[in-house]
Formats: structure tokens, sequence, C-alpha cells
């Protein structure tokens, strides 16, 4: 991995997390409201399927564009 792949990969995290408030920022704000309702346990659980997620996401990724 480059200093390429790690911006490319930032600048995509940044769009997809703008995506939600641009197109319905009411939506957004009930979820940040909700999200103060979860606990801690719940939140680091969460946080952590989805690195999971993205981590074999990307190990597919990866292994499928060199074949």
């Amino acid at each position: 991995m480059d200093w390429n792949d790690l911006f490319t990969a930032i600048a995509l995290l940044l769009i997809f997390e703008g995506i939600l408030p641009f197109l319905n920022p009411d939506r957004y704000r009930k979820m940040l409201e909700m999200m103060e309702k979860i606990s801690n346990s719940q939140l680091r659980t969460m946080g952590l399927i989805v690195m999971v997620v993205g981590a074999v996401l990307l190990t597919l990724v990866r292994n499928g564009s060199g074949s």
C-alpha cells in the first residue's frame, strides 16, 4: 500500500460519511439522538463488526484484483 491508496481510502471515507447528512439531515439528526441511548459496550460491538466487515471486504478486493 502506498500513500496514494491511503489518501484514496480517506477520501472515500469522507464521501460516504457525508452522504446521509447531505441527503437526509433530519434522519441523520435522529440517528445521532438514537446513538446517545446506546450503551458503550453496544457501540463498541457495532464498531468491531464494521471494522471486521471492512477488513474482510478489503481482503476480498485486494485478493480479487490480483487474479
